[in-house]
């Protein structure tokens, strides 16, 4: 997948979270929890035509029963290949898919089923989060031996693969995660400052670069990730090329860059915060310790250390020879 395509998507994704949200703020009776979609909203659109007429009750039948098949029929479309221990989880998230989708359905069972303890749109949450939880136990299983099973070529292009998927799961983070918690914030904000909306302005954009500090880390993987990419793609070619030690390298100083910005952003939203406490109705002090992104930057000095000193063997091997 070129580049460019995978920012395009990347984009459209970023544009789709940011919709949710806003939805999720706006009709919460329809969007209540990023987890609990698109079932609860498949659930709300296959009540309503239940409750349309009697076609429409036999065809929301049809609906459910093949929503809920869909993984024995993934099962089935593959029985030309071998069958796996993991694919039992198929099996099961057929059989766990029956059961959420009629509560979805039907979503006055969640408060018996809690005994009135949680929301529905906890409910929900937990739900969805019961389906998720066994496709991604399936996905790491499948990944897994897809990994214990490949050859070195084939393990280059399953880590560009798992790059790509983790530049959607940075991208969900910044604009779905860290921005709707801002609208939580601002919206927490109006509610307990009501009649006093005017003090409000400074308040509103702290919270703005509160998001920024939080987001930062997220935009930085992924343009390292990028970075991570173009290496593959030198290391596809000749690994012992030039241009693959440069590639080596820009992800070295983008991480040792990513790292001092974070540090320096999160810094600086803190003094600033002090300076301006004043005008501030909410102060919300954080501080960041970024475990992953040392890591990352070590990660990536080693790396680049190897393929330097791959890249020099090589070249003192060829002279000797």
């Amino acid at each position: 997948m070129k580049q460019k395509i995978l920012v395009g998507l990347l984009s459209v994704e970023a544009l789709a979270c940011v919709l949710f949200c806003i939805l999720q703020t706006s009709f919460a009776g329809a969007f209540s929890a990023v987890m609990a979609f698109p079932f609860e909203q498949i659930g709300m659109g296959l009540r309503s035509l239940s409750l349309s007429s009697g076609i429409g009750n036999a065809a929301a039948i049809v609906v459910y029963f093949a929503t809920s098949l869909l993984p024995i029929a993934v099962l089935i479309l593959r029985k030309k290949h071998k069958l796996c221990a993991e694919d039992g989880l198929l099996g099961l998230l057929s059989v766990v898919l029956f059961a959420v989708m009629y509560i979805m359905i039907n979503p006055g069972i969640i408060n018996t089923w809690t005994s009135g303890v949680a929301a529905q749109s906890v409910g929900k949450a937990i739900l969805g989060g019961m389906v998720y939880s066994i496709l991604c136990g399936y996905f790491v299983l499948r990944v897994l031996r897809l990994f214990s099973n490949g050859a070195t070529e084939k393990l280059v292009r399953y880590m560009s693969v798992m790059l790509r998927l983790l530049t959607v799961l940075f991208v969900y983070l910044i604009f779905g995660a860290c921005f709707n918690g801002l609208l939580n914030s601002i919206a927490a904000l109006q509610a307990g400052n009501v009649g006093n909306e005017h003090l409000l302005g400074a308040s509103y954009i702290f919270l703005v670069l509160q998001f920024v500090v939080d987001a930062l880390p997220y935009a930085f993987n992924v343009l390292v990730i990028f970075a991570a990419l173009r290496l593959l793609d030198e290391m596809r070619l000749d690994r012992y090329s030039a241009d693959t030690v440069a590639a080596a390298g820009q992800i070295s100083r983008l991480c040792a860059t990513a790292l001092v910005a974070m540090v320096l952003a999160n810094v600086g939203f803190n003094l600033l915060q002090f300076l301006f406490a004043k005008s501030l109705v909410v102060i919300n002090s954080s501080v960041q310790i970024p475990i992953f992104s040392i890591t990352f930057v070590l990660a990536a000095l080693l790396l680049t250390r190897l393929v330097t000193e791959n890249k020099q063997l090589k070249d003192d091997n060829d002279m000797f020879i």
